[in-house]
């Protein structure tokens, strides 16, 4: 028999997967503004996202959509356990897009105020989604089919350490997305800039260690089989260093592309850590995804539509990104 449970399970990964790297990069660039108070250069760094960072948002409704039909009772507990970085992450991408166009529209005497809104909502969004998946780490109380803690677990000192993980994550993103779409003056500001970023990362990624060493269950889910193999950490380990030290390595020598491709492998082995680290929970520490499901027949209901839909969001996707691929140039408008 067919196990919708896990087949939706990995839809919702993969649609988190995809967001988190698209709109990592989109999110990265506002992160980034600080660095840069050169009006022309801000605007080039907003024209290498411009024609695709609506589209990137695309998979975040697919994952939350995907979530509420097939885990409602995950939906429902995180909702409540959450409602407050939640919410706080849609008012900051809702005020970022409004920024987004607006500063391209403004007066030069109110372009500095939509700049500021701009940064403030790419901060906001990334701490907030951060947080939300620091505070799914430390795990949620649940007591039947409720949430059972306070609306404010997730204010401890993990969590907030991964908002401000996620904030140099996505800056690195960005740093690294500006590297392959600049060139001149801006691309060697983005250079100089990103050493620091992975060297913060590091530093970030290094402390967080003490989670898997405080919880008793992420423990067994690392060093215990069958996961032990599947991810193998100190081969990951090995590997987050070797790709750092290869974006370093590829800074250095100028390099346009390989900077961000190995930032996106960086992402790509927190993300499989942060999977190994609650399967099969969906609610950490105990509510699993068979629990949380939805009937098999809603759940294959839903599949039908999404297997149509899926393909069609990765081909305009895919398209976009093609269409507008190569350096941005000085003298291109906003599309």
């Amino acid at each position: 028999m067919i196990d919708f449970s896990i087949i939706w399970f990995v839809i919702i990964v993969f649609a988190t997967l995809m967001y988190i790297v698209m709109d990592g990069f989109d999110l990265g660039i506002g992160l980034l503004f600080p660095f840069n108070k050169d009006a022309v250069e801000r605007d080039m760094m907003v024209n290498t996202v411009a024609p695709v960072w609506d589209g990137n948002e695309t998979w975040l409704v697919l994952g939350g959509a995907g979530l509420y039909g097939a885990f409602p009772l995950a939906y429902s507990v995180i909702a409540d356990a959450l409602s407050i970085p939640l919410t706080a992450m849609l008012i900051g991408l809702i005020f970022r897009g409004v920024a987004f166009e607006f500063r391209f529209k403004a007066t030069k005497t109110h372009r500095a105020f939509w700049d500021k809104s701009f940064v403030a909502g790419s901060i906001l969004a990334t701490f907030s989604q951060g947080v939300a998946v620091g505070a799914m780490l430390e795990g949620i109380q649940v007591t039947g089919r409720h949430f059972s803690g306070s609306a404010m677990d997730w204010l401890a000192p993990f969590p907030l350490f991964c908002g401000v993980g996620l904030v140099i994550a996505y800056a690195l993103l960005g740093c690294t997305w500006l590297i392959m779409k600049t060139e001149h003056e801006l691309h060697r500001k983005m250079s100089a800039l990103a050493t620091p970023l992975v060297i913060a990362l590091l530093v970030v990624g290094i402390t967080s260690l003490w989670t898997p060493f405080s919880h008793g269950a992420i423990v067994q889910r690392w060093f215990t089989r069958p996961n032990l193999y599947w991810f193998l950490p100190v081969l990951a380990l090995a590997l987050v260093l070797f790709c750092s030290w290869g974006i370093l390595r590829a800074i250095k020598r100028e390099a346009h592309y390989s900077p961000f491709l190995l930032t996106l492998a960086l992402i790509f082995l927190g993300f499989s850590g942060l999977g190994i680290s609650v399967w099969p929970n969906i609610i950490p520490p105990s509510v699993t995804i068979w629990q949380a499901a939805s009937p098999a027949i809603s759940q294959a209901f839903m599949l039908v539509g999404s297997l149509s839909i899926i393909p069609m969001i990765l081909g305009y996707t895919f398209w976009s990104y093609y269409v507008f691929r190569g350096k941005i140039k000085a003298d291109e408008g906003y599309h």
